[in-house]
C-alpha cells in the first residue's frame, strides 16, 4: 500500500499491554454482577482510564446486548450465535480508550462487525446526537437484534432520531454513505487491512482493526493529514475472522 509507514511500539509497551492483559484475564470478574462494578473493576486493573470511557461504559448496560442466561459482567467473550462472540469488556474499554479522542461531539463513527450493538451504542452515546454511529453487521439475524438491543439502552433516543444507524451488509467494504469517518471499529480479524476501510478514514482520523490469522495484533491506523497512514501494533489479540457471511456461517 503506496504512502504507508509502520509505526513498531516498543518493546515494554508491548510487554506492558501484554501484562495488563494478562492481569484482566487472572481477575477475571467472576463476582462482578453489576455495570458499574464492572466498569470500576477495568479501571483498578489500569484498562480504562479516562471519564469519558468510564461514563459512556457506565451509561451502557452490558447485560442487554449479551444473550439471555449469559454472565454480562464477567470479563470475558461471550458467543452470540451464528459463529460470532460479543468481545470482552476489557476489549471493548481498549478500543473506546484508542479511539476517545476522534469520539468528539459531531464526529462520524464507524462499528464493523457490530454484532449485538454494543459498542454502536457506546459511540453514539459519545459523538452525540449532532454526530453520526454507523454500525454495520452481515448476519440479518444479529443486526434486528441488536435494534431490540439498543432500544432498551440509553442510546435509545439517538436510534430513533437517527444519528445512530444500523445496517446489514458487508463490513469490509464500509458504508460510503456516511464517509468519511473520524474513527472505525473492526470486531473481527482481517488478513490484511481492508483497502476500502483506510480510503472512508478522515485525514486525522484514527481506525483500530485486528490484523492476522493464528497469529493477530491489534493494530491502530491513523491518516495523517497529508493523506498518508501510520500504523503500529498495540497488542496481540485473538479475534474470530473477518470474512464472508457464507464462510462465517458454516466456519471455515
Amino acid at each position: 500500500m503506496e504512502c504507508m509507514t509502520i509505526v513498531r511500539s516498543g518493546v515494554y509497551c508491548l510487554f506492558l499491554s501484554a501484562t495488563i492483559a494478562i492481569l484482566v484475564r487472572f481477575f477475571s470478574g467472576s463476582g462482578i454482577n453489576k455495570n458499574k462494578a464492572m466498569v470500576e473493576h477495568l479501571q483498578r486493573y489500569g484498562v480504562i482510564n479516562s471519564k469519558r470511557v468510564a461514563q459512556v461504559m457506565e451509561n451502557v448496560d452490558r447485560a442487554l446486548f449479551v444473550p439471555h442466561g449469559s454472565p454480562p459482567y464477567v470479563d470475558s467473550p461471550m458467543p452470540i450465535g451464528y459463529n460470532a462472540t460479543i468481545s470482552a469488556p476489557h476489549m471493548h474499554a481498549t478500543c473506546l480508550e484508542l479511539l476517545q479522542e476522534n469520539l468528539q461531539p459531531g464526529m462520524h463513527a464507524l462499528d464493523v462487525g457490530s454484532g449485538t450493538g454494543y459498542l454502536t451504542a457506546c459511540f453514539a452515546l459519545m459523538v452525540g446526537p449532532q454526530g453520526c454511529a454507523i454500525g454495520i453487521e452481515h448476519i440479518p439475524e444479529l443486526a434486528a437484534s441488536s435494534i431490540k438491543n439498543v432500544e432498551k439502552s440509553a442510546a435509545a433516543s439517538l436510534l430513533k432520531e437517527g444519528s445512530l444507524k444500523l445496517h446489514v451488509g458487508d463490513g469490509r467494504l464500509g458504508w460510503p454513505e456516511c464517509a468519511p469517518y473520524d474513527a472505525i471499529h473492526v470486531g473481527a480479524a482481517a488478513p490484511e487491512i481492508p483497502q476500502p476501510l483506510v480510503d472512508q478514514l478522515k485525514p486525522g482520523g484514527r481506525m483500530v482493526i485486528p490484523v492476522g490469522n493464528i497469529f493477530q495484533d491489534l493494530k491502530v491506523v491513523d491518516k495523517n493529514l497529508d493523506g498518508s497512514i501510520s500504523i503500529r501494533s498495540e497488542t496481540s489479540v485473538r479475534y474470530v475472522p473477518l470474512t464472508s457471511r457464507d464462510a462465517q456461517l458454516h466456519n471455515s
